[in-house]
């Protein structure tokens, strides 16, 4: 379908291999999939929890909700919930929106989600985008803690300037679905490569920087960096600014691609599986999407209960 080969994949992306859902199967499947794992470790009902938010640029439909999707589907009768569309972004404004819902002091139990279909949106004849992205999702379920864990700092971004660069061209409002852009396959993910590599470099690597000196920290200081999965050579990029060792730094786009808002929260599960997290650990995230978006949050890791 498209001119490339393993080689040239694994030699510019550093990906191996990626996930694809199976038939039938939508963004709210992985997520609701997800958030009975999240109930199953925590012990918890679904009818004690209070918000759903899920971070997602591949919903089931553009009017309802994946949040409204997966609440139906895990039967959490108490729970209210929306999406954020922040791009690979996402899950790292979904989870400043939950822990803030949860500081509150209105709310004690909330799932955050970051998903993404991307095979729903991929030209699989453009090599530019058909060889990096990849579907999956991961969560967390957020609750109050009498210690000092959890988001200890936040910086966050956009430039909505750069939405040119990393876009689906047609489906909303401003391009309705026509005979004409189905035809010009405009439905499908665009990407200007170069320019959303060379933004992705200097910004995540800038972001995840600030925030250690803003807290006065240093790479040593942090237990695991969680990139966003897009190229290891931007996550490279990020760490060596930040000056972190190879094994301070998670990376798994070998055995996922990009899928999208589901990176970081998959990184996290793993980290937590192999058991690299221990209680009190400093955790620094970092990602960039379109729109654009850029971000970086500094977690101590408070462990599940």
């Amino acid at each position: 379908m498209v001119d490339t080969t393993d080689e040239w994949i694994r030699s510019r992306t550093g990906i191996e291999k990626r996930h694809l859902v199976s038939e039938g199967e939508a963004t709210s499947d992985m997520a609701a999939n997800v958030a009975r794992q999240l109930l199953e470790r925590s012990g918890k009902s679904p009818d004690e929890i209070d918000l759903i938010i899920v971070a997602t640029s591949t919903p089931d439909y553009l009017v309802v909700s994946t949040a409204a999707l997966v609440q139906d589907k895990i039967g959490a009768n108490n729970a209210w919930g929306f999406d954020i569309v922040a791009a690979c972004t996402g899950f790292v404004y979904a989870l400043e929106t939950g822990a803030k819902m949860v500081e509150s002091g209105r709310y004690n139990n909330v799932i955050v989600i970051g998903g993404d279909t991307m095979s729903s949106i991929i030209d699989y004849t453009d090599r530019n985008t058909c060889v990096i992205f990849g579907d999956g999702a991961g969560g967390v379920l957020l609750e109050p803690s009498e210690n000092d864990y959890g988001i200890l700092d936040s910086i966050l971004h956009i430039d909505g300037s750069g939405h040119k660069y990393l876009t689906v061209p047609a489906g909303g409002s401003a391009r309705p679905a026509s005979k004409e852009t189905v035809e010009k396959r405009l439905h499908f993910i665009y990407q200007d490569g170069k320019t959303v590599f060379k933004f992705a470099v200097k910004n995540m690597a800038k972001v995840s920087k600030e925030i250690l000196d803003k807290n006065g920290l240093v790479g040593s200081d942090i237990k695991l960096f969680i990139p966003h999965q897009a190229n290891k050579r931007i996550i490279d990029a990020a760490a060596k600014r930040c000056g972190m060792k190879e094994d301070q730094v998670l990376i798994n786009v070998n055995k996922y691609g990009n899928t999208t808002a589901g990176t970081i929260p998959i990184c996290i599960d793993e980290a937590w599986e192999e058991k690299r997290l221990e209680e009190g650990d400093l955790l620094l995230l970092a990602a960039f999407g379109g729109g654009f978006t850029w971000g970086s949050m500094l977690i101590r890791w408070g462990g599940i209960s």
